[in-house]
């Protein structure tokens, strides 16, 4: 079976990843705590250009195509609420691959819990709206 994909809502969803990054770690949020604990660099940061946003573009489209799929087909294997199916599945996929993947990496890393913590809810709400975006705009015909 080949699930059946909106790219409309996966462009959309790739979009949203821009504005939840630009919210969340704006200096009005958590970008001057963020930076801190990141050891992050600005001048350094800055030097890299759009580098950056440009493989996040790339790296949110992947996710936001793979997540779409593992929606249809969670849906369809479950049935009921396009929209809950993504929620859930977003979720899951969150739990089981990047908190626990971030998690472990951090520790072997050093990082501070605080960072771990940050970045995990960044995650989190992005995938969260993501999957929203997915959601509430399924394939034609479902």
């Amino acid at each position: 079976m080949i699930p059946d994909v909106n790219y409309w809502a996966v462009i959309v969803a790739t979009l949203s990843t821009l504005v939840v990054g630009s919210l969340w770690y704006t200096p009005k949020t958590f970008g001057t705590r963020w930076m801190r604990l990141a050891r992050v660099d600005r001048e350094a940061a800055e030097a890299r250009g759009v580098w950056p946003i440009v493989t996040t573009v790339l790296v949110s489209f992947l996710t936001a195509w793979v997540l779409a799929g593992a929606v249809y087909i969670a849906w369809q294997f479950y049935a009921g609420s396009f929209l809950t199916a993504a929620v859930v599945t977003g979720v899951l996929l969150w739990i089981g691959f990047t908190a626990s993947r971030m998690i472990t990496h951090d520790a072997f890393e050093g990082r501070p819990p605080a960072l771990t913590t940050l970045n995990l809810a960044h995650e989190l709400v992005t995938v969260l709206v993501m999957s929203v975006i997915i959601g509430v705009w399924p394939p034609a015909g479902v």
